[in-house]
């Protein structure tokens, strides 16, 4: 599965408990359509001492969102938009289906 969304764009979640939350893209998961988002579909970890005398931790640490959750925030217009592709010889750029702007 192809993704639209790519690691350090910047998105809008549109859907789920973090809705309306914007965040930049940390990672991407392209198998699984899904990509990690800074700040957003927040987890908590319980992990165990691993030494005798060290306490135990609970983490708060981001999980992958699915992508049909994510919108991305055009670097030009600065609005939630789709995406498109667009072939110039032998370069492909995303753009804005809003402003028609093109960005890599």
């Amino acid at each position: 599965m192809a993704l639209k969304i790519k690691k350090g764009d910047k998105v809008l979640v549109i859907s789920g408990k973090d809705k309306g939350k914007v965040g930049k893209v940390i990672r991407s998961f392209p198998k699984e359509g899904k990509v990690l988002v800074e700040g957003v579909n927040l987890i908590k970890k319980h992990v165990r001492a691993k030494r005798e005398g060290e306490k135990g931790k609970i983490l708060t640490m981001e999980a992958p969102i699915h992508v049909s959750k994510l919108k991305l925030l055009c670097p030009l217009c600065q609005k939630a938009t789709r995406v498109g592709f667009l072939i110039e010889g032998k370069e492909k750029f995303r753009f804005c289906k809003k402003c028609k702007g093109k960005f890599k």
